[in-house]
């Protein structure tokens, strides 16, 4: 295991990663883009915490043989890429903060920032700031009347204007990885493809991640069609990228849905370090 940063946030905290394993095969995954979807946090962290226990005890996992699985294979992990958004949803930035106060006049909406804060500290949609298509995601903020920072839906002012984004395509470039997972919320969804540029094989990755999971395959939505990681990463890598929707209900999901959603992504985290 190795453990690093790609990075700080906006307010200055480390963006941690770990790497499990030492093989040529190098694989990607990451929560937490959104501040209100911190249980994708939580899925990757048992995923450690589960692969390094077979490790140390010489024990499959799903059947894989983990050791095996690292001298084939490594998986970079960085369980949470906006640790200053999380933070602010679940109540850790005091209210003398000043970049408390700054999200609390952001917020405009009347309700509470767990319920609608997705955005980094300042108020940008991470998922929205990579240089994907950003100038057409800019024309449909424009559409729905957001021309500044919100809780949620503002992509910033220009493609990687985010610490966090700018970290997450440095790390991404420098370790040429040959496939990516995403992880947010909900609904269940696997979203493959951008623009139609995935490769021929993503398609029936996907559809073993779906046999997997149990997920429905999806193409992006409209309200999330552009500028997201998974969209850059296709686009710039020609590689297959992937971002799973997991959980059901109004983020961010309750923690007693964490047990079934580890169940149901085990699995596929092992297979995308394999195909």
């Amino acid at each position: 295991m190795e453990t690093g940063s790609i990075g700080r946030s906006v307010m200055g905290k480390e963006i941690p990663y770990i790497r499990l394993g030492n093989g040529p095969n190098r694989v990607s995954y990451n929560g937490s883009h959104h501040a209100n979807e911190y249980i994708t946090t939580s899925l990757l962290m048992r995923f450690i915490e589960n692969c390094l226990r077979a490790y140390v005890n010489g024990q499959s996992l799903q059947g894989y043989d983990i050791a095996g699985l690292w001298q084939r294979s490594s998986m970079y992990i960085v369980p949470m890429v906006n640790p200053d958004g999380v933070d602010l949803v679940l109540g850790a930035i005091p209210a003398t903060d000043p970049y408390y106060r700054n999200a609390l006049r952001i917020n405009q909406t009347g309700h509470p920032f767990p319920s609608v804060w997705n955005a980094n500290i300042r108020g940008v949609d991470l998922n929205l700031n990579y240089p994907a298509n950003w100038e057409a995601e800019k024309e449909l903020e424009l559409s729905y009347g957001i021309t500044g920072p919100e809780p949620q839906g503002f992509g910033g002012t220009a493609p990687l204007s985010e610490p966090e984004t700018a970290a997450m395509a440095e790390f991404t470039r420098r370790n040429d990885f040959r496939l990516v997972i995403a992880f947010h919320t909900q609904g269940q969804f696997i979203f493959w493809d951008f623009m139609g540029l995935a490769p021929p094989e993503a398609l029936p990755i996907a559809q073993r991640f779906s046999a997997i999971t149990g997920y429905t395959l999806s193409t992006n939505p409209d309200y999330a069609s552009w500028a997201g990681y998974k969209d850059w990463f296709i686009q710039d890598f020609g590689r297959p990228g992937y971002t799973f929707e997991v959980g059901r209900g109004v983020n961010p999901i309750g923690l007693e849905q964490l047990p079934a959603i580890y169940r149901q992504n085990e699995g596929a985290l092992l297979l995308a370090a394999t195909v």
